[in-house]
């Protein structure tokens, strides 16, 4: 008899019981019945419930003194892996290279912490989503196992040098990358700036839920980005995510517009200042007027730049925001800061003497804006202007989270970073904002 995590209340009920974690249970209590299967508890969690997962897939939480009786309905089967036979490659299909990073797309849950871990490999993710047999033959390999928040620039690196090396082979119509939504328009952005003159879409694809979860929007992420990726007419770096909160159409947003903008939702994926470039619906491509400028496919010179520089630090802005932390990025050896001020572009005067004392050394000290939509404009308010003429580098409608990974690109890559930051490298920057 297993204890699944259960101790005190908990564990002493269902040993009395003569039931076990994973049996198919009935639950009898003052308010009625309930049947499932009975489930591992964290091990943070409180002795006062026991967890079954009910039918419908979801879990529920009944509290011990509250149970009359618990009964075996059904033993517990033996978790077992599905097995498939490998899938057959369409020759006449487009070939598409899968390259596994981690994240949720690729996990299922841990009931021994309550989260979820890496735990599908780039074929098992394949053959769990059998419909891709009829879009593309889909060449997978794990580069990587880590949940996003654990990535580094150097992570960005072997990324960028593993898509390279398939770009050149000339073999495939795109490269799908598997990877952990929490800092997934990081890793869009960084790559955007690291691939340049992409000849096929490299498409990055997540999920909210993992796929052993009944509202998982794994399978149809994949699905869209795997269509996008073999027949798409443009180019580039790309992040396909749920358009909505049902299951009916897959964005893909450009690698640098995008941000995530909702811890849970489905559909938290929204592009910033344009709109996304295509709609996967009903296994079809609609693409949109987006507002960016895009590369065909098959047209470009590639050029793979793949390193990156750390020194780099966002700094939110924030009323009684203390100078001294400008000051302490210089000194901790910061060759870019990406301020992100408030509205148009702004700072407090405190901070002044700290962002000139910072150009001096040759920092590049650059302008984001807080607000999620709009652009900076530092010419408006004197506060703006005195910054102007300190030296701070303007950076338009570009996100914070994209500013902060092309800067890391710049000091790896340009002699000039502060100007590199002021050119339009990869759609980062727009000449004109949607009035809607």
């Amino acid at each position: 008899m297993s204890g699944g995590g259960y101790r005190g209340a908990g564990l002493d009920l269902i040993s009395r019981s003569g039931v076990s974690v994973g049996d198919s249970v009935s639950i009898k209590t003052a308010d009625g019945e309930m049947s499932g299967v009975l489930m591992p508890r964290y091990e943070s969690a409180s002795e006062d419930y026991i967890v079954i997962k009910l039918k419908s897939g979801y879990n529920t939480g009944v509290k011990v003194s509250s149970i009359e009786s618990i009964k075996k309905i059904a033993d517990a089967k033996a978790p077992q892996a599905a097995r498939q036979e490998p899938q057959k490659h369409d020759g006449r299909l487009p070939k598409i290279a899968l390259i596994s990073t981690g994240g949720t797309i690729a996990s299922k849950i841990d009931y021994r912490t309550g989260g979820v871990k890496a735990a599908l490999s780039a074929e098992e993710l394949y053959a769990s989503v059998p419909e891709l047999a009829g879009i593309a033959s889909v060449d997978p390999e794990v580069l990587m196992s880590e949940y996003s928040e654990n990535l580094k620039p150097e992570h960005w690196t072997a990324m960028a040098d593993r898509i390279a090396e398939k770009v050149k082979t000339g073999r495939y119509a795109g490269i799908i990358v598997s990877h952990g939504t929490d800092t997934m328009h990081y890793t869009s952005s960084a790559l955007s700036f690291a691939l340049q003159g992409l000849p096929v879409p490299v498409v990055l694809v997540g999920a909210q839920r993992s796929s052993d979860r009944p509202s998982s929007d794994a399978a149809l992420n994949l699905i869209g980005a795997t269509i996008f990726a073999a027949s798409a007419s443009v180019a580039g770096v790309f992040v396909a995510m749920h358009a909505g909160t049902s299951d009916d159409a897959v964005a893909v947003h450009v690698g640098t517009r995008v941000r995530k903008n909702h811890t849970s939702r489905r559909d938290a994926f929204e592009s910033i200042d344009v709109t996304p470039v295509a709609l996967i619906k009903n296994g079809k491509i609609e693409m949109q007027e987006s507002g960016i400028e895009l590369a065909p496919r098959g047209k470009g010179h590639f050029v793979a730049k793949t390193k990156f520089d750390s020194k780099v630090m966002l700094l939110k802005y924030h009323p009684g925001f203390d100078p001294a932390v400008i000051d302490h990025a210089v000194s901790a050896g910061c060759r870019a800061i990406i301020l992100e001020g408030t509205g148009l572009g702004h700072v407090n005067r405190d901070c002044f003497a700290s962002v000139k004392k910072a150009v001096k050394k040759g920092v590049a000290v650059c302008m984001a804006s807080q607000c999620i939509w709009g652009r900076v404009r530092m010419t408006v308010y004197d506060t703006g202007r005195d910054l102007l003429d300190l030296g701070v580098v303007p950076l338009s409608d570009m996100v914070s989270e994209c500013a902060t990974a092309k800067a890391m690109w710049a000091l790896a890559n340009s002699k000039d970073p502060a100007k590199a930051m002021q050119e339009n490298l990869a759609g980062e920057m727009s000449s004109a904002i949607p009035i809607e």
